[in-house]
Formats: C-alpha cells, structure tokens, sequence
C-alpha cells in the first residue's frame, strides 16, 4: 500500500476539521470583503442587497464556529487548547509529505 494512503486512513476526522477550518477561512473573507463593498456601494438598493448578503455571511460564519466549537475543532476561548488543536494538526500534515 502506498505511504500516502496508509497516511490517510483513518483521518476522517481531521479531515472534517480541515474542510471547516477552510469554510471558516472563507465564510471570515467573505465577511470582510462584503464589508469592504458596503462601504463603497453607491446607491441605496447596491447597499441594502450588500447587507443582506452582509448578513448571511455573517450568520454563516456562526454557524460554522459554532459547529467546530461542538466538534471540539475550535476553542476560540481557551488559547492554550487551540494551540495544542493547531499544533496537532500542523504535525499531521507535515508527517503527511515525510
């Protein structure tokens, strides 16, 4: 069997923290851009329509940090638990490509 796949089984689970890592990632860019374009709009329905997608994107990114924090993938509140959480999965990723 390959390295790479022997590597792979059984990570299911990192692997589900690593795609809401990367949601949230994106849904936090989306907010800022959304943002950054709500201020520039300029007219008054370009703004409203940029707020509700300001809004969506918003709740978006609770409901992600909301289900990594009940998975255990996030711990937005204990700095030391997160750094174990990153350190982890920063190692498993390097032993990936060794």
């Amino acid at each position: 069997m390959n390295d790479l796949f022997k590597n792979m089984a059984g990570m299911s689970g990192l692997t589900d923290q690593v795609i809401a890592s990367d949601f949230l990632i994106s849904a936090k860019s989306g907010v800022k851009t959304t943002a950054f374009a709500l201020t520039e709009a300029a007219t008054p329905e370009l703004r409203s329509a940029l707020r509700e997608q300001l809004m969506a994107a918003i709740s978006t990114h609770e409901s992600i940090s909301k289900y990594m924090v009940e998975k255990g993938y996030y711990h937005p509140y204990n700095l030391d638990e997160q750094a174990k959480i990153d350190t982890a999965a920063a190692q498993t990723s390097q032993d990936l490509v060794d």
